[in-house]
């Protein structure tokens, strides 16, 4: 049976780890983890699947044998069970109409076509689009009374349209009475010309007109086009006049569209949200996501790899995930390291070099470490200090190759040459093998290159 004491060792765990890392890793990593009953006796974690196991045996072991039972060996003496699937809700059926009870419901529905993936329960949650999230579900639950128009603006590939049909899907199902219609600026267009050429334009008005929740995607497409910007500058008002629902998207905020002032004015009424670039938590979660849809075992220590490469996007991410998969099912082989870099190393991003300072880098290393710049500078050999200052020699080596090694040295303290390269040898040997130490000087990088 499941002990007082299992659960009070867990709690105490959490507790510990939501101290020491970002709220994105532990909502995404560890919140997810139950202890559950056993009839064994045995501490028994519950996790949502296999990479979420992974991820902690692989980061958080040693946190895990100050608080859980550990074999003298070093292995958890404690076991995990995958948590059963959760049957798919409503999404397919919103969209496709798969579910009868939806598709018989408000009959003169106007027809919605929908990505049945793009759901809220779909849609990885991070520090860039925290904000923007929780708007989207706020005009989803409550249409016309919360934030009316909201405009999502982000770069491609950001999840702007996954939010727009997260909210079609949320409002079909919770709001079934809601006339609803989710379309592209350019769809738009082509069904005003058709309209015009038909002499059906008063039709289609009084289409538009009636809805009660308006999604309409890529605004940026009705630049200079004013005709067709005056159309639905008329429409906008009229369901904004109506306490109608409106969500629009666009690559960049109203303010730098061309669009007439009037129009911009009309966009800015209501909330503008910025859909910003992941994090590397949450392309990490985005990625064991995915993979987990497509059935791929992707282990934590690829997906960090893959993650700090691609960047830019979710779906350059989603891209490179399709071909790293492809390429190991018709291969027959596992994801490793030299998979991925067979696969994908073409996709893989580089930061713009920013002028690194032994100045920044003992700055960004002391942050990390918790230790004082001074002290890296000093002569102190307490472990605490002394192997910060040689991740610090083995940064300045690796990201300043304008200076000498004895100039470099010099900036430690008055290190000699020999001192500071036998510091760079051993962080790069131990680096190979602890990943601990690895992800640190990632972060010291990162935060260099911000």
């Amino acid at each position: 049976m499941l002990t007082h004491d299992h659960e009070t060792a867990w709690q105490q765990f959490l507790e510990f780890m939501e101290e020491r890392c970002s709220s994105t890793e532990f909502q995404n990593w560890l919140a997810p983890i139950r202890v559950t009953p056993d009839e064994g006796g045995l501490l028994t974690l519950e996790v949502p699947n296999i990479f979420v196991r992974e991820y902690l045996l692989d980061n958080y072991k040693k946190e895990l044998a100050s608080f859980l039972p550990m074999k003298p060996s070093g292995e958890p003496a404690f076991q995990f069970v995958i948590a059963e699937p959760k049957k798919p809700s409503a999404p397919a059926a919103a969209a496709t109409a798969e579910n009868p009870a939806d598709a018989a419901e408000a009959p003169g529905q106007p027809e919605l076509k929908l990505n049945a993936f793009y759901t809220f329960s779909g849609f990885i949650e991070g520090p860039a689009n925290q904000f923007v999230r929780s708007a989207a579900l706020g005009v989803a639950t409550r249409p016309g009374k919360s934030y009316n128009p909201l405009f999502i603006h982000g770069g491609v590939g950001l999840g702007k349209t996954h939010l727009l049909h997260a909210i079609g899907h949320h409002v079909r199902q919770h709001h079934k009475r809601l006339r609803i219609q989710c379309i592209t600026t350019e769809a738009f267009i082509n069904e005003l010309v058709d309209s015009l050429k038909n002499k059906s334009v008063d039709k289609m008005k009084r289409f538009y007109r009636s809805l009660d929740v308006l999604l309409v995607d890529d605004i940026q497409f009705l630049q200079s086009r004013l005709n067709f910007e005056e159309e639905f500058c008329h429409m906008f008002e009229t369901l904004i006049h109506q306490n109608k629902q409106i969500v629009v998207t666009s690559d960049k905020p109203p303010g730098a569209l061309k669009l007439s002032e009037r129009m911009v004015a009309r966009m800015e009424w209501g909330l503008v949200a910025h859909v910003g670039i992941p994090d590397l938590e949450t392309r990490v979660a985005i990625l064991q996501h995915k993979a987990e849809q497509k059935g791929l075992r992707l282990p934590s220590q690829m997906a960090f790899f893959i993650a700090e490469h691609i960047f830019h996007n979710v779906r350059q991410l989603e891209g490179a995930l399709n071909r790293l998969s492809a390429y190991c099912r018709l291969m027959g082989m596992e994801v490793t390291e030299e998979a991925v870099e067979k696969t994908l190393s073409e996709l893989f991003q580089r930061t713009p070099q920013k002028r690194v300072s032994v100045d920044s880098i003992l700055s960004s290393v002391a942050t990390i470490f918790g230790v004082r710049v001074s002290d890296l500078r000093g002569n102190s050999r307490t472990k605490g200090v002394a192997f910060p200052r040689q991740v610090a020699m083995y940064l300045a080596k690796e990201l300043i190759s304008s200076d000498s090694v004895v100039k470099l040295a010099s900036s430690f303290g008055g290190k000699t040459h020999s001192t500071f390269l036998h510091a760079w040898n051993k962080v790069r040997k131990q680096a190979e093998v602890d990943e601990t130490l690895r992800r640190q000087i990632q972060m010291a990088r990162r935060n260099l290159e911000e």
